[in-house]
């Protein structure tokens, strides 16, 4: 695989911590030069330090990917220091905050779908120009369980994530003529944030393989969905979850349990 990815351009956004982090710097590892992206400055300094102090190359762009004029200096800077981008890792999003449904209102919807989904695009849309011009590239976004389950209190962000999906399949139908493959990865529980032990057993009760995920678990498929390997592969999702969707079981813990939502009393007060 080291050969599949020696010398590559990739870009990554949301990488200044959890899985984007990971992947950034596993692609390193294989001989890729990286394009670290986050909305966070500090963070961004902090990976591409690490990166080039343990002898490879990468450059940061901070930037809000649901902002085109910000996307396109990720991808004018990756041509001004690397001179192509080979692979795309959709990895930005956010989460928070979670909001029941009736608690939710129009702003919180357009900040999610706005960073989840349409920061797909944007990034997408400049990413596959360059590829196109040389036939040849790779773009792996970002989906969720919730794409095609569903979560209490991520209204927006399910909806985001089941939108991915879609768009993976659709861009993988425009672009594919274009020598450019489109696929998704599906992150199960992963343990972005460092949970104690107690919390880690917990989770990984309901998980077969008995544990939550790590960030580095997703990045070793997506440096496979990247290379030579996956060439005849485009507009599938592939699961990164220790089985946990495979199974009938229900959740151990809800993350948001119906015990937390709003009264019904508030909510016809509310009107």
């Amino acid at each position: 695989m080291s050969d599949s990815h020696k010398d590559q351009v990739v870009v990554v956004t949301g990488a200044g911590k959890g899985i984007g982090r990971a992947i950034a710097e596993r692609f390193s590892k294989e001989g890729a030069k990286v394009v670290v992206n986050d909305i966070d400055e500090n963070r961004v300094s902090e990976v591409v330090t690490g990166i080039n102090d343990s002898g490879g190359d990468s450059i940061g762009v901070p930037a809000d990917v649901a902002d085109s004029s910000q996307v396109k200096i990720i991808f004018d800077s990756a041509l001004e220091h690397f001179g192509t981008v080979d692979v795309l890792v959709n990895n930005a999003g956010i989460v928070s905050p979670m909001l029941h449904f009736f608690e939710a209102d129009e702003a919180w919807w357009r900040r999610i779908i706005d960073v989840n989904l349409t920061g797909h695009f944007l990034c997408s849309q400049q990413a596959a120009r360059i590829m196109a011009s040389k036939k040849h590239g790779v773009i792996i976004n970002m989906s969720s369980g919730g794409a095609t389950r569903a979560h209490r209190s991520f209204t927006a962000y399910d909806a985001s994530k089941g939108g991915i999906e879609a768009l993976t399949r659709a861009m993988a139908l425009d672009l594919g003529p274009y020598g450019i493959r489109v696929c998704a990865l599906m992150p199960g529980s992963i343990d972005t944030e460092g949970m104690d032990e107690e919390a880690r057993n917990l989770r990984g009760e309901n998980i077969p393989l008995g544990r939550p995920g790590d960030p580095d678990d997703m990045a070793g498929p997506a440096l496979f969905l990247a290379s030579e390997d996956a060439k005849y592969i485009t507009g599938d999702v592939i699961k990164v979850d220790g089985g946990m969707l495979s199974q009938q079981r229900s959740a151990t813990v809800d993350i948001v349990p119906p015990s937390t939502f709003p009264p019904l009393q508030d909510i016809l007060e509310g009107d």
